[in-house]
């Protein structure tokens, strides 16, 4: 299936990176709002899948497929430009400066907000036929969820905030995996594989993803969950996206950057 070398890989990641720095404003915007309705699709197709068969494992067997459909069609999430676009910085690229890449991000998380908030509209009309009647079995789950990943970490002070926190950092760790694994395959076939296997991990375990919150917690809010807006902020997506970034920037990005810099000062194919 074509395997590139952590070498070549990671020099593909630098490349991307760069290139989304100086990508246009309208062009961020678009791609990153596709990619936030897409996986809140895929969140709320992993839901469905689990309120009907009772069997949480079949969720997360199949809600890779929403982030392997992103990636495939080159849209942006935040947690993945976490990841790839600060190693432009690191590298010196020309013309990338600490003002670009929070530029990025900024786009970035205001596309993956609306879309992600734009299909949870969607979903909660269809659960509620259009808000006429009581949410249905799979509205009233997202409206649980919402209470217990806002007010239960809640319940817990500093302690409740360190697990959100670390489960956010675990998330993009497996995350971030996720979208290297995009780079060590020419192949879509080698692609999707090795995209699969850490988004299925993260999904099941529970882990905090930003961007898949961005759905949840709308939606609950829309389908009667007992939490607050800011209950949602301060008690699941600030806390959430900053762990995102420190797991992705850290355990993936910088340690692969690190690792092989200097294979990649030695190679004659650094800037394919």
């Amino acid at each position: 299936m074509a395997y590139r070398t952590p070498s070549e890989f990671v020099t593909k990641m630098i490349d991307a990176g760069e290139a989304k720095v100086f990508m246009s404003t309208k062009d961020i915007l678009v791609r990153s709002y596709m990619a936030g309705a897409i996986l809140a699709l895929a969140a709320a197709f992993a839901i469905a899948i689990n309120v009907n068969t009772g069997q949480p494992l079949a969720g997360a067997i199949l809600f890779p497929v929403g982030f392997c459909l992103l990636s495939l069609l080159g849209f942006y999430l935040l947690t993945g430009v976490f990841t790839l676009v600060p190693l432009a910085l690191i590298d010196k690229r020309p013309g990338v400066t600490i003002g670009g890449v929070l530029r990025n991000w900024g786009l970035v998380f205001v596309g993956n907000f609306g879309g992600a908030f734009t299909v949870a509209i969607f979903m909660a009309i269809i659960y509620t036929f259009g808000f006429s009647e009581a949410p249905n079995a799979i509205g009233q789950k997202i409206g649980v969820i919402g209470e217990a990943r806002t007010l239960g970490y809640a319940e817990h002070g500093a302690n409740g905030m360190l697990t959100l926190f670390i489960r956010g950092v675990l998330c993009n760790w497996m995350v971030s995996a996720g979208v290297v694994a995009a780079f060590m395959s020419t192949h879509v076939s080698g692609k999707v594989i090795a995209m699969w296997m850490p988004i299925m991990l993260f999904f099941y375990m529970g882990f905090e993803h930003s961007i898949v919150n961005m759905f949840l917690f709308p939606s609950g809010l829309l389908l009667g969950g007992e939490f607050t807006i800011s209950d949602y902020l301060i008690w699941n997506e600030i806390p959430t996206v900053l762990g995102n970034l420190v797991g992705g920037l850290t355990f993936v990005g910088l340690a692969l950057y690190s690792t092989v810099r200097e294979l990649r000062s030695r190679s004659d194919d650094t800037h394919v």
